[in-house]
């Protein structure tokens, strides 16, 4: 059995995810945005072994969040299933900077950049279908800022893209479809526990009851996976200098470089 830490997981995916790994005996770590939502989540997932607290619109508690996490680690795999929507994009976060873009693609830049390439076997970095109408932003550091909710899902597709290439490491990104979560809404048509079950499958490299053998050797490095499948995501994504790009973007914002 492994050990998995997952962001954002006080309610809705990322609890659902977290209760679904602990039936199956693995260790889970959770993470939540102050001490109400640590409350929540461990009332969402009482078999959890601790809740980590940090607001991931700042990049201090980001980097202690990094710090803390690290102690408690190695896993089997990191889940950054934090994020806002749409309507974020203007609201400064702790740090002032945008809230959506800090938690969406900053936090999540600067938790697997400062935790290193041997803290975890696998990286989840949680996306969407609306990657594919994203932008990029590279223009220069305040174009990137002011990113919406379709670039921040593109920056995931490129992070998993990136870190699997520069650290040669197994990174992926999961579209878990359009659930009826707090951010999805009551309308929200996909299945809720269909996305469960892709996000366990992927992070724990192909297993969705926990045994098995892992399937992931034979995945695309920075594979987009979505209902249980692997699939093709923007072209935009696979383009090195693209990646290469939000790294060096994302650098000069937090000040963390990527180990190499």
């Amino acid at each position: 059995m492994g050990r998995f830490c997952i962001t954002g997981s006080s309610d809705g995916l990322g609890a659902r995810t977290a209760n679904k790994l602990i039936s199956q005996g693995h260790t889970v770590i959770l993470h939540a945005r102050n001490a109400q939502r640590a409350e929540d989540a461990r009332k969402a997932c009482p078999g959890a072994e601790t809740v980590l607290i940090a607001d991931l619109s700042s990049i201090e508690e980001t980097k202690q969040l990094a710090r803390e996490a690290s102690e408690l680690g190695p896993y089997e795999a990191v889940i950054h299933n934090a994020g806002v929507y749409t309507g974020m994009e203007k609201v400064p976060g702790k740090s002032g900077l945008p809230t959506l873009f800090t938690v969406n693609t900053l936090a999540p830049y600067i938790l697997t950049a400062l935790m290193g390439p041997g803290a975890q076997k696998r990286l989840v970095f949680v996306s969407s279908e609306l990657h594919a109408g994203g932008r990029p932003r590279l223009s220069d550091s305040e174009d990137i800022k002011k990113s919406g909710y379709g670039d921040s899902k593109l920056h995931n597709v490129i992070l998993a893209k990136a870190f699997a290439r520069v650290w040669q490491t197994k990174a992926y990104s999961v579209h878990p479809g359009w659930v009826p979560t707090k951010m999805g809404g009551a309308n929200a048509t996909g299945d809720m526990q269909l996305a469960v079950d892709t996000f366990v499958w992927v992070a724990t490299g192909g297993q969705t009851d926990g045994k098995g053998e892992n399937e992931d050797e034979r995945w695309t490095p920075g594979g987009y996976f979505t209902a249980l499948r692997e699939e093709e995501p923007s072209k935009t994504a696979n383009d090195q200098s693209v990646q290469d790009g939000l790294l060096a973007a994302l650098e000069t914002i937090s000040g963390v470089k990527v180990s190499v």
